[in-house]
């Protein structure tokens, strides 16, 4: 059982202990605080050290200040290792330095026996209480903070060039600035301050006894910052591993390019952009390692086995980079990569019902590309058409997106090894799979009425490759209110057939949603407003081949229309090998 320790401390008792030495760890991200958050820790501060602006107000033996949680554990090397409370544990060291430097100028009793005190909250200290003013008591591995020795050099010196733009240096002037302001405003008043911020301000310790015990905990308490994710931890072990090899300064630059590719192109609903590149990375290193289990263990504990040795490997960070490139091509839809046509069956598969295909594809690009990273066109073009036929039946047959795990895991393993992707045991009966058509509530709010209609609008030889920032809603060709309004005699189920709905672009969904088919087929083409303002038809080429065809859309229209879509698709299935028989 993870144990847990809880201890409200005063800022000196946690500063001057002798086991203070803390250590903002690799995987951090750079100190973020600026002058506005200073600046209400000073105001706050100072409300708290003279109430109503009085000195003689405060009662040195009752007052606390609460400033919040510290969640540390003990790293490899017996350091405190920060996972929360970086931030204003970094601040009140440059506040306390700031109050030192200024001390360091004036002899009297009190300014050295603050004096005193500050030292041993900053330094490590001797049996004597003299400090080493090489030894601090703070130190920072964070890998992207470019200005983190900028930090330790004002601790030790307590100097902050003007030509420094770090948030360090620029927080520890502002807080120069304020001390100088406060000794002319209030000297009778400056000996009292720092004192009553080191022992009246109370600070939570909590100290874990495991890294993952102190991250749940840090999930637990911060509900305003931003949690760190896996691949920040990721990130610490491939830093020391770069370290070791004296590659420190070209695996940080690396690194930030690939977190900024991946905050554009990957969006992830937990975690980071960063997790969702090593998750779909992970299926690859998974199927490698031939498991086929249906459950999947937490991204952390697939990378940290043997002490992440995965991460201890060089061509792990270059696939990794390899493979953010790829889908950074897929988002932008790079003509110097793909075929049109795959570029097409990408867009139709970031429409599907859930994300397993990204997962999927990712598998079959790592083990398929070549040396300059491409794949074979034509493969390729089968194995997504597969992809998308397999997923698309299956997601209208079973229910639960976990379930997609069942037949496309063992599939992984076969792509690692050569083999071709079959689905061999997940076969679909024709006669099943149109009554599972012709029962299926295809609503609007369920994935997989989207889906449909994108891989039907894409069956249309004519359809150009729409960009995928483009916003796609659900469009009822014969308007959903026209049925009560015109009080048209026709089944009102039929109105969310599949037959009766087809994608077009929000910005023409908004205007032409409720009209009569005839007046929609303006919008349709394109028109030339009352101001003489182009406005741009729909990018559909059925809807547009609609237009071009009927001078009305009725229910017998809806119900055609409907058993095309369907007889198309299970002969989509067909060709691609996933009914019973072929």
């Amino acid at each position: 059982m993870s144990k847990l320790t809880m201890d409200p401390k005063t800022v000196l008792q946690l500063f001057n202990n002798k086991d203070a030495d803390f250590l903002i760890p690799a995987y951090q991200r750079p100190y973020a605080w600026e002058e506005n958050e200073c600046q209400i820790l000073w105001d706050d501060l100072f409300e708290f050290a003279f109430p109503q602006n009085n000195c003689d107000a405060f009662d040195s033996e009752k007052e606390e200040y609460f400033l919040g949680a510290i969640v540390t554990f003990k790293g490899t090397t017996n350091q405190l290792e920060v996972i929360d409370g970086q931030q204003r544990l970094t601040t009140l060291m440059l506040l306390l330095r700031a109050f030192y430097e200024k001390y360091g100028n004036m002899k009297d009793d009190k300014a050295v026996k603050t004096s005193r005190l500050i030292e041993q909250c900053l330094w490590k200290t001797d049996e004597f209480g003299d400090p080493d003013k090489d030894t601090l008591k703070i130190g920072s591995q964070v890998a992207t903070d470019d200005d983190k020795e900028q930090f330790l050099t004002i601790l030790k010196t307590g100097k902050a060039d003007e030509k420094d733009t770090s948030n360090y240096a620029a927080n520890y002037r502002f807080f120069q600035n304020k001390i100088s302001a406060f000794l002319n405003d209030y000297p009778d008043w400056f000996s009292f301050f720092p004192i009553r911020i080191m022992k009246n301000c109370i600070l939570l310790q909590i100290e874990a006894d495991s890294q993952n015990m102190a991250l749940r905990i840090f999930s637990t308490l911060n509900d305003r910052g931003k949690p760190l994710s896996d691949a920040d931890i990721f990130k610490a072990e491939l830093y020391k591993y770069y370290n070791s090899k004296g590659q420190t300064s070209t695996f940080t630059e690396r690194w930030k390019a690939l977190e900024t590719m991946c905050g554009k192109i990957f969006s992830s609903a937990a975690g980071s952009p960063m997790d969702e590149l090593f998750s779909r990375y992970m299926y690859y290193e998974r199927a490698k390692q031939n498991i086929k289990s249906s459950t999947t263990e937490s991204l952390r504990n697939f990378y940290e086995k043997d002490s992440y040795s995965l991460l201890k490997n060089d061509q792990t960070f270059e696939n990794l980079i390899d493979l953010a490139n790829f889908w950074n091509d897929v988002q932008n839809q790079s003509v110097d990569r793909f075929s049109d046509r795959i570029l097409q069956r990408l867009f139709v598969l970031h429409y599907a019902p859930n994300s397993m295909w990204t997962y999927f594809v990712s598998v079959y690009y790592m083990t398929n590309r070549n040396k300059d990273g491409l794949l074979d066109d034509e493969a390729f073009y089968q194995f997504l058409n597969k992809t998308t036929a397999f997923i698309w039946c299956f997601a209208l047959t079973h229910s639960g997106v976990h379930a997609f795990r069942v037949p496309l895991y063992p599939e992984m393993v076969n792509i690692v090894n050569g083999a071709p992707v079959t689905f061999q045991d997940f076969r679909f009966n024709a006669q099943q799979l149109k009554a599972a058509f012709e029962n299926y509530s295809f609503t609007n709010n369920r994935p997989i009425t989207k889906s449909m209609l994108t891989w039907w609008a894409f069956q249309d030889q004519s359809q150009e490759l729409i960009a995928l920032e483009t916003k796609l809603e659900i469009e009822h060709i014969f308007a959903k209110n026209r049925y009560e309004l015109d009080n048209v005699n026709m089944d009102p189920q039929n109105i969310e057939l599949l037959g009766n709905k087809s994608l077009l672009e929000k910005r023409i969904n908004i205007r032409a949603s409720d009209y009569r088919f005839s007046d929609k087929k303006k919008y349709y083409f394109g028109f030339i407003n009352s101001r003489k303002k182009k406005k741009e038809g729909t990018k559909i080429q059925e809807l547009v081949s609609l237009a071009n065809t009927y001078t009305d859309f009725v229910e017998n229209d809806i119900l055609q229309r409907n058993q095309l879509i369907i007889k198309s698709f299970i002969d989509y299935a067909g060709a691609n090998g996933l009914l019973d028989g072929n």
